[in-house]
């Protein structure tokens, strides 16, 4: 059959963007990056472990002379919430900048600079139990890519790979600092336009207004949204109906485009300084709860009664709603008037054809592993981005029967059938396994489909042959000894946090709270060292 000359033509379009899309990721290298790189951990063994890691994979991940500032949130138990807290992060790296490195890091921003913060807290529920076996240092959770660390392979860790990816947009933000969230990875179809027309800008996929059929279709009602109107100045809603969309942004004019936002968002060096002397009380004292979305730019872009419309759908009242929206507005008026802005936030378009690697859940983590071993264009763009397109056995040394669509990076595996799996860091005698993924195992042998294996060190002499779908993941604590946790992919770890399954001492909660004082570096070291210790058992 002759392709009509629209199926021709969709053809020819899907093939320029993916060209374009793979012209994206070649960009994402660490050859360029941000001049500074900040960090904003959950405490102080956190922060030790991602100053060293990232200062070992500059070049890699952060680009290379680039200035790491690894810090953590000392705030209260409930936080700072990513507005503060970005806030605060940046006031703690500006000391450590002048204290360890004698750098001004204001002066850097208002010379020029391009600074990223990237923003790593959270307990990972819904990836457990791989963070725990992290030590709960749910960014340093591995991918099957290859990096050098102090001369030796290592994995690729998702904070690192999202730094690789955010740093196409560097050389477009110059004198302003940037703020990103540690576990997404996306690739934008619109390429990186260069931020400067407002003072803030979100990342945002755009599209056309859609009509209410399309609105619906496109589920948009479950993101928070970006609407650009024909001015250009972007206003942010949450999670809300076409009808309750339009009433909200009613007053803010033409609406000429519209898309989820990705949440990641950049400042003026003017706008940065602007707000950590508005909010200075609060950062001196650590006391209250701001998120950017609706504590900074909903009141800046929103009515006054459709900001406390869309308060009180988060249970806060119209009063408390009404005073910070008279603070936002009396601070967006005077900042207006200094600089001569008339809006405050704009929009960057990401594209509305975007790839988006979350690797946030382990459904997701399994997924988007995975997906480097299908025949696909996504596919293809992924395994560029992690460079492994063109080696997927790099490193290995393969005596087991390996399938073209499997990844197996430095790793020894004697004997055994491998199908459809991605493999980093394997050393076995013989693996049978298809659909799976294993990193970072040791074991005498591993049979079993659809698995999760993750810093798994089994020393038995019969090895582990694993019901489908098992999720395994080991957790050295130093000290304390190893506990192993089991899990499956039907596994919600969110539901079952506090639950102790069976087959495990502790449930994911406990595991957590157990490695509260941890030391990464002397964990690491524990794992190391058992997995050598297993290893000779293999020879």
């Amino acid at each position: 059959t002759v392709p009509t000359k629209r199926q021709r033509s969709s053809v020819m379009a899907t093939v320029v963007e993916q060209a374009f899309l793979l012209q994206t990721i070649n960009q994402m290298v660490g050859t360029v990056g941000y001049d500074a790189v900040i960090i904003c951990t959950s405490n102080i063994n956190q922060e030790r472990y991602w100053q060293k890691r990232l200062e070992a994979t500059r070049g890699q991940a952060a680009r290379e002379g680039a200035l790491i500032l690894a810090v953590h949130e000392d705030w209260g138990a409930d936080g700072a919430g990513n507005g503060l807290g970005t806030l605060y992060a940046y006031t703690k790296a500006r000391a450590k900048a002048q204290n360890d490195f004698s750098i001004d890091l204001d002066a850097k921003i208002a010379a020029g600079w391009s600074v990223a913060m990237f923003h790593t807290a959270g307990k990972g529920t819904r990836l457990a139990p791989l963070p725990g076996s992290e030590n709960n240092n749910k960014p340093g959770v591995k991918l099957p890519s290859v990096v050098m660390v102090d001369g030796a392979p290592k994995e690729l860790t998702i904070l690192e790979a999202v730094i690789r990816q955010t740093n196409s947009y560097a050389p477009h933000r110059k004198g302003r600092c940037s703020v990103f969230w540690g576990d997404q990875v996306f690739v934008p179809s619109a390429g990186t336009p260069a931020s400067g027309a407002h003072h803030a800008d979100i990342l945002a996929c755009l599209g056309p207004m859609p009509s209410e059929q399309e609105w619906a279709q496109r589920g948009l009602e479950k993101y928070g949204l970006i609407a650009v109107n024909a001015a250009g100045e972007a206003a942010q809603v949450e999670k809300v109906s076409y009808q309750t969309a339009t009433a909200l942004l009613a007053t803010f004019g033409e609406i000429a485009k519209v898309g989820a936002s990705l949440g990641s968002f950049s400042l003026s060096a003017t706008l940065l300084a602007a707000l950590l002397t508005e909010f200075a009380p609060e950062i001196t004292a650590k006391v209250a709860k701001l998120d950017s979305d609706p504590h900074f730019w909903m009141p800046m872009t929103l009515s006054a009664e459709a900001y406390q419309s869309v308060m009180g759908q988060k249970k806060v009242s119209k009063e408390e709603a009404g005073a910070h929206y008279t603070r936002m507005a009396a601070f967006k008026n005077a900042f207006c008037a200094q600089t001569g802005s008339t809006a405050v936030l704009g929009s960057i378009d990401a594209g509305s054809n975007c790839y988006w690697w979350d690797y946030g859940l382990i459904k997701l983590y399994q997924k988007n592993n995975l997906l480097t071993t299908v025949d696909s264009p996504e596919a293809e763009a992924l395994r560029t981005f992690l460079g492994i397109q063109l080696e997927r056995t790099k490193g290995s040394s393969l005596g087991a029967t390996v399938d073209d669509a499997s990844v197996v990076l430095a790793s020894d595996v004697k004997a055994g059938t491998i199908k459809r799996s991605v493999l980093s860091s394997v050393a076995c005698s013989h693996v049978d396994t298809e659909g799976s993924i294993l990193i970072n195992v040791c074991a005498k042998s591993v049979r079993g489909k659809n698995l999760v294996l993750y810093n798994v060190v089994d020393d038995s002499d019969d090895g582990l042959s694993l019901p489908d779908g098992t999720v395994r993941a080991d957790i050295c604590m130093p000290g304390k000894g190893k506990v192993v946790m089991t899990s499956s992919m039907e596994t919600d770890g969110g539901t079952m946090w506090k639950v102790r399954m069976d087959g495990n001492d502790m449930s994911f909660e406990e595991a957590y709270n157990a490695n509260g004082s941890v030391d990464l570096l002397e964990a690491q070291k524990m794992l190391a060292e058992a997995r050598a210790a297993a290893m000779v058992c293999l020879k």
